[in-house]
């Protein structure tokens, strides 16, 4: 192959571009600066998401040199309820997979954050007034300061180590780094941790106490962040050290347990894990209704409501060790009391490839929750295990848990704690229950539970991105609900629920970090949670959509997935390109605004002269008379003298000579067979003016009404916006008359303003013409050039005259 000396030039530079581009990922983004022209379509890939590497690849699924750290917990715990203080030991170990050799370790100590810590140092206030409980929350800060305690860290030979708390986080500086590619470490930790009252300081655990009028003074405990925990070490990071400031939660690292939980011995524990000693801790005729609960069609007590209101009547001087194991979970929670009833109902799991083909699905609750969990927790742990397994992966735990407590809704692994309760009549002591209160139950339960997918099992960093566990799993919740009752009361996931939040002025883009997040519900929970339905009912399909959110799910199940993996998967498996979708809904905060601003009625010139002269006479005669000419007295100088009269004023715009008659017919001759075609086709061209005000580019959905009274919906993909964001005409052709037409008439694209949906005006006629363009200059005709088939043109070789044949 031949080159020129301008194309090795290029190609070189082509190499030398590719080869800078691999080690300056980010240089520079493309930027517009000649034009107002706003590219809503550039592609993300390259400018604003991470370059692919051996550990994450560009399809958004781990790379074969992904990695991630394994710690393993061997806990022992006791809780004191008199002084309601946890003592502890705990034996970690920490295998180090990563490429890099580690001096140090970094673990969480989030109780921390009750200290003089950043958190509560920075936390502000507004307003002129102040709540009963703000004050009693001063108040017992006043008297109790909380958190860890750290009486020791030693090596595997018992040997100190040094280790500095810096905020909400530990270091432990090691005698020798842990080595790269599977060195191990092995260290001990003792602690004491006293728990908060919860419905006083707030938080993710802590006890609550009956102690009002005709209550039983017992109380239930809940232990979440209760121990030393290992920060998470990974390849786009590092060290994920950054302070607990309240509202980004927790990402950590996968490990099996061990724990050994010692309470008072008329008390009730629920536990991540499976339980290792029920002939210790439970009678055997719990241990037989446990049994029995598994092949049950209805929730089975394990405990029931006597055992539970036996054991409140009196507090234990002895104690019990119950004991748990896990395997495979990236955090542990419990929660302990004498209060507690428990019921459970095996679930059983569609999927041949289940590790567990039937799961435990369990409630804990005190009776000042019944009826309301005895109808409807375990029931609601059942089915968000049949729809999440559904839409991602066979639940991979032996249990599932729902506990009733102080805590109104959080998640760990196989357990979650959930608030809401009947009321009691203060009066009477009657217990009555809102239809707010059922609906919130099975919703909360549906999340937390639901939370075992999003982040427990997909780890995703949700101190990072709070959408990436929050917004998914929101959106799955939803889905949960609509299954559990078409009329369910949802609160996330109706696109038109959104608008308010979309349109407000504190909302921040969904890729922001957590702790810098104004409105966390809307921003972390609902707006991702419309985006996805949209996503899948509008944008994708629910076929496109569920398989590849089912391939992100289980490319990333116990792994640690970024939003750019998500990103990748859902456009890798789908074949569509959604960069436009993920830089409007999570990079920005435009909203949905699309306006129809017009409407024009085209027909085609049918080239017959009488037939354009009365369409235009007719629209004419549409037009209002001159105001002026209509309230003028008497008659007009035309009308008074016929002498001032012409040609002129005896034919009009609308007169059809017969010249033009002939030219027509002429016209009409020369055409060809697909010319004519064209010229006699009678359908009307519908030219639909939209403007995008919100400034986020969406599918424009249309629908039209014709007058034979048939209605059809088009869904205009979001690329119409492509070459101008801010508005375009798009054009429908059809036989029928157009009435009315309508943009997103099913409300599924959280349009903020639907006042300038319904297009009522006048549709704008209009004509068009089809012009026949000049043919292109053609010098070999103009010399009379004649081409022989199979040879080129060749200049005509002119007849010598009379004359010069002679000489």
């Amino acid at each position: 192959m031949n080159l020129s000396k301008r194309s090795i030039r290029y190609a070189v530079a082509g190499v030398i571009a590719a080869a800078l581009s691999v080690t300056v990922a980010h240089a520079d983004a493309i930027k517009q600066t000649k034009a107002p022209f706003d590219d809503k379509f550039r592609q993300l890939e390259g400018e604003d998401w991470p370059t692919p590497t051996d550990y994450r690849n560009a399809s958004g699924a781990p790379g074969y040199r992904y990695w991630q750290q394994k710690v393993d917990y061997d806990v022992s715990v006791r809780l004191d309820e008199d002084t309601k203080t946890l003592t502890g030991r705990e034996t970690v170990t920490y295998r180090n997979n990563s490429p890099d050799s580690l001096p140090y370790l970094w673990l969480l100590l989030d109780q921390d954050a009750k200290r003089d810590s950043i958190s509560k140092m920075t936390e502000t206030v507004s307003g002129d007034s102040i709540s009963l409980g703000q004050v009693r929350r001063i108040q017992r800060f006043k008297e109790w300061e909380g958190g860890f305690t750290i009486k020791s860290v030693k090596d595997a030979s018992g040997r100190p180590l040094k280790f500095t708390v810096v905020d909400t986080l530990l270091r432990i500086d090691l005698p020798a780094a842990v080595r790269a590619n599977g060195g191990e470490t092995k260290f001990t930790i003792e602690w004491s941790l006293p728990l908060v009252e919860n419905k006083v300081i707030g938080g993710r655990s802590g006890y609550e106490c009956f102690t009002g009028k005709g209550d039983d003074g017992n109380c239930i405990y809940e232990a979440a962040q209760w121990f030393p925990r290992l920060a998470v070490y990974s390849d786009y990071e590092g060290w994920h050290n950054k302070a607990f400031l309240g509202a980004g939660e927790f990402t950590l690292e996968f490990g099996d347990y061990r724990v050994a939980l010692t309470v008072p011995s008329d008390h009730v524990v629920s536990s991540t894990g499976v339980l290792q000693n029920p002939g210790a801790v439970l009678t055997a005729a719990q241990r037989d209704r446990l049994a029995k609960a598994r092949t049950a069609s209805e929730p089975v007590y394990v405990v029931t409501p006597e055992e539970a209101a036996a054991a409140e009547k009196g507090k234990a001087k002895t104690e019990k060790t119950w004991v748990f194991q896990a395997s495979n979970v990236r955090d542990f929670g419990w929660a302990s009391s004498r209060k507690f009833i428990w019921d459970a109902q095996g679930v059983k799991q569609d999927d041949p490839k289940a590790e567990y083909p039937v799961v435990m699905a369990m409630s804990f609750f005190p009776k000042e929750a019944r009826p309301l969990w005895d109808a409807y927790s375990t029931k609601s742990i059942a089915h968000t295990l049949k729809v999440y397994s559904d839409f991602t992966f066979a639940y991979p735990y032996p249990v599932a848990q729902s506990v009733n407590g102080p805590v109104g809704g959080m998640e760990y692994p196989m357990i979650s704690f959930n608030g809401p309760r009947p009321v009691k009549d203060k009066k009477t002591g009657a217990l009555t229950y809102t239809e707010r209160a059922k609906y919130g139950l099975i919703g909360v339960v549906i999340h937390e539970v639901g939370h075992n997918y999003f982040p427990m099992i997909v780890n995703s960093d949700e101190r990072q991105w709070t959408w990436m566990d929050e917004g998914l799993n929101s959106f799955l919740e939803f889905q949960a609900e609509m299954q559990w009752d078409k009329n369910y009361p949802a609160r996330r996931g109706e696109p038109k629920d959104i608008v308010d939040y979309m349109v407000s002025q504190d909302q921040v883009p969904l890729m922001t970090q957590s702790d810098s997040v104004i409105q966390f519900g809307p921003n972390g929970y609902t707006k991702p949670a419309t985006a996805l339905v949209i996503l899948r009912e509008t944008i994708m399909g629910r076929e496109l959509f569920d398989r590849a959110f089912k391939e992100y799910s289980n490319l990333w199940r116990f792994k640690r997935p970024t939003p750019y993996d998500f990103f990748r998967t859902m456009e890798e498996s789908s074949g569509i390109d959604l960069d436009w979708f993920w830089r409007g809904w999570f990079y920005s905060t435009d909203h949905v605004d699309i306006s129809l601003d017009k409407i024009v009625k085209a027909r085609l010139d049918s080239g017959d002269p009488d037939v354009e002269a009365g369409v235009r006479k007719a629209a004419d005669a549409k037009e209002p008379e001159s105001r002026t000419a209509a309230n003028n007295k008497g008659p007009t100088v035309v009308e008074r003298d016929p002498k001032v009269r012409d040609f002129y004023n005896e034919t009009n715009e609308f007169t059809v000579f017969e010249s033009a008659r002939k030219r027509a017919k002429t016209a009409r001759a020369d055409m060809t067979p697909e010319e004519l075609a064209a010229q006699d086709f009678k359908d009307n061209f519908y030219r639909f003016s939209f403007r995008n005000i919100g400034g986020l580019v969406m599918p424009v959905i249309l629908k039209m009404d014709f007058t034979d009274g048939t209605s059809e919906t088009v869904r205009i993909p979001a690329e119409i916006w492509r070459k101008n964001s801010k508005q375009v005409t798009w054009q429908y052709v059809t036989g029928k008359e157009l009435k009315g037409a309508e943009l997103d008439p099913l409300w599924e694209t959280a349009d903020a303003d639907r006042g300038n949906n319904v297009y009522e005006g006048a549709i704008t006629p209009m004509t068009l013409k089809m012009p026949k363009f000049p043919e292109a200059p053609n010098r070999m005709k103009d010399a009379n050039v004649k081409v022989e088939p199979g040879g080129l043109g060749t200049f005509p070789v002119e007849e010598p005259k009379k004359d010069d044949a002679a000489k």
